[in-house]
C-alpha cells in the first residue's frame, strides 16, 4: 500500500514523500491519526494545494519542540527521592510517570509518551541519562539522579 505523508515520520520520510507500508499500519495508524493519505491522483493533487500550510505546521512544531529542548538542557538534572533498600535496590521502580512529574514541577514540559527508557524502568539508586524525544529531529538527554529516603 502506498501512501502519502503529511508530516515527517522519522524512518518512513518526509512531507509528501510517498511510503510503501504495510496495509495494516497504513489503514489502521497513518490514515486515522492524521500523518498520511491514501496515495490516489486526486489525494496527490489535494497534498499539493495544502503542501505550503503542512509544511508551515511541521515548521511551527519543531519550533516549538526545539524551545521545550531548550527548557530541558537548562534544566539538566532532575533528582527523585525513593525508598531503597540496604544494597541500593529500589521498593518499586521509577518509570516514565515519576520522570514526568519530576521534570515538569522543575520547569519542563514533557509527556510520559516522550520519555525513551529502553531497558525499562529504574531500580536503582543511581544517576542515570534518560533521552527524551521530543520530536523526530529533536532529542534532548536529562540527567536523573535516584537518592534513597
Amino acid at each position: 500500500m502506498e501512501v502519502i505523508l503529511l508530516e515527517n515520520l522519522g524512518k518512513l520520510g518526509n512531507i509528501g514523500d510517498t511510503a510503501k507500508v504495510k496495509a495494516g499500519y497504513g489503514r489502521n495508524y497513518l490514515v486515522p491519526q492524521g500523518k498520511a493519505v491514501f496515495a490516489t491522483e486526486k489525494n496527490l493533487a489535494d497534498f499539493e494545494l495544502r503542501r505550503a500550510d503542512l509544511e508551515a505546521a511541521a515548521d511551527a512544531k519543531l519550533a516549538e519542540a526545539t524551545a521545550r529542548g531548550a527548557k530541558l538542557a537548562a534544566i539538566g538534572s532532575v533528582t527523585i527521592s525513593a525508598i531503597a533498600g540496604d544494597e541500593g535496590k529500589l521498593f518499586g521502580s521509577v518509570g516514565t510517570r515519576e520522570l514526568e512529574g519530576a521534570v515538569n514541577a522543575a520547569g519542563g514540559e514533557i509527556t510520559k509518551s516522550e520519555i525513551n527508557l529502553p531497558e525499562g524502568a529504574l531500580r536503582h539508586v543511581g544517576e542515570f541519562a534518560v533521552e527524551v524525544q521530543l520530536h523526530t529531529d529533536v532529542t534532548e538527554t536529562i540527567t536523573v539522579v535516584i537518592e534513597a529516603e
